[in-house]
């Protein structure tokens, strides 16, 4: 058995980043930028009114001044208009601002009568004035190779022309849940026999990730069957196992990917949950194999998992780990176990707090919480105390 941070760097060692690819700017949504990107314009391009109102010469306005209307420059295309103390141009939000007017005086700041305005506020220049690059300059770095790209990324890149990217490969996954007690749900159930509720979890972690499922299989515990279905599965990036990985006689998953050739780098974790967790290789492929218990599934894919997906998917480093958020804990917490404990609880407010029972089978529990806390071993902790939390969902 291994510590949490050896198997960690173990896995992500020896995964490795997929071929890169071009994508529409929409489909690039969650995908990780493949190099750096630089600005080709500056934004804004022109100088331009934050406000509808007047361009106008700052110096040659105060309180009460009186200006002549000499025009009007709507947003679109620039009318060449030109602004002399005395004067004034009718300016809209984003129209570019006319040659000599260095400020705009808000509509609601000035009085119109016919062809004239007066002016009610103190001017300065630079009022309500978008400058040219102020916010972001020519040749700037506005996306770094490994970010990943989010809808405001995607509005970024259109605005400076780009219609397509250079992304990080596509990781496909392949699922195979294990169990002779499993039945697919819609169908009849017998007493003993469970729901097969794993590959839902799965698949859903795996899309949140970014990752495309190409395969889901159900499998029981034969040997034979897990042969067949590991072949099949090994054909993807990333082969995912529920079930059938811990010592008992009908756990045939270790002994299975042996026979077919596996490298078997890690066979259990200190972390509890999640202890009968198993990392491997064939070929191209990586495989985790993943305790059949819902919970211990959802962490060792939340901690082993999902960051090597995120690397394979060309992800840069920083952005392999969760969120996380400062909270204060509501209750008295101690592992006295062997093995680094993840509780999962709630945070709201700013307050964490532990949701339901915090065994391995407690599926209610999970699915009311949205936050990991890990305790050490050996580790105490007092209602009151400011402890770091993983925020997943």
């Amino acid at each position: 058995m291994i510590s949490e941070e050896e198997a960690r760097a173990k896995i992500l060692e020896a995964v490795r980043s997929l071929p890169t690819r071009r994508s529409s700017i929409l489909q690039a949504l969650d995908c990780f930028a493949a190099h750096d990107y630089l600005a080709r314009l500056a934004l804004p391009n022109f100088d331009n009114s934050a406000m509808d109102g007047y361009a106008v010469v700052a110096s040659a306005c105060t309180q009460g001044t009186r200006l002549r209307v000499m025009g009007e420059q709507p947003a679109g295309v620039d009318q060449q208009l030109r602004v002399a103390s005395g004067e004034a141009i009718r300016i809209f939000t984003g129209a570019p601002m006319p040659a000599g007017a260095d400020a705009v005086v808000m509509q609601e700041d000035a009085t119109r009568n016919g062809v004239e305005i007066v002016v009610n506020v103190e001017v300065n220049p630079g009022d309500f004035v978008r400058r040219r690059g102020c916010d972001l300059a020519e040749g700037q770095k506005f996306l770094a190779k490994g970010e990943r790209i989010r809808p405001a990324t995607t509005a970024l890149l259109a605005s400076q022309g780009f219609a397509e990217v250079a992304v990080g490969g596509e990781v496909n996954v392949a699922i195979i849940s294990t169990g002779d007690e499993l039945v697919k749900p819609g169908e009849k159930i017998e007493q003993g026999q469970i729901y097969e509720s794993n590959s839902v979890l799965l698949q859903g972690l795996a899309q949140r990730c970014g990752a495309s499922v190409r395969s889901v299989e159900y499998c029981p515990d034969d040997r034979d069957a897990l042969t067949e279905a590991l072949q099949r599965g090994i054909q993807h990036d990333v082969l995912i196992i529920s079930g059938g990985v811990s010592v008992g006689e009908h756990d045939l998953v270790q002994a299975t990917m042996r026979s077919l050739g596996a490298k078997i780098d890690i066979w259990r974790v200190a972390i509890k949950p999640g202890k009968p967790f198993l990392f491997g290789q064939i070929g191209r492929c990586s495989i985790f194999a993943l305790p059949g218990n819902p919970v211990s599934t959802f962490i060792t894919f939340w901690r082993f998992v999902r960051p090597a997906v995120l690397k394979m998917m060309g992800a840069a480093d920083s952005e392999l780990e969760p969120a996380k958020a400062i909270a204060e804990l509501i209750v008295d917490l101690r592992n006295d176990s062997e093995r680094a404990h993840y509780f999962r609880g709630r945070i709201e407010n700013g307050k964490f707090s532990i949701v339901g029972r915090q065994e391995s089978h407690a599926l209610f529990g999970l699915c009311q919480s949205n936050a990991l806390l890990r305790v050490a071993v050996g580790e105490s902790l007092k209602a009151g105390e400011i402890v770091d939390v993983q925020i997943w969902d």
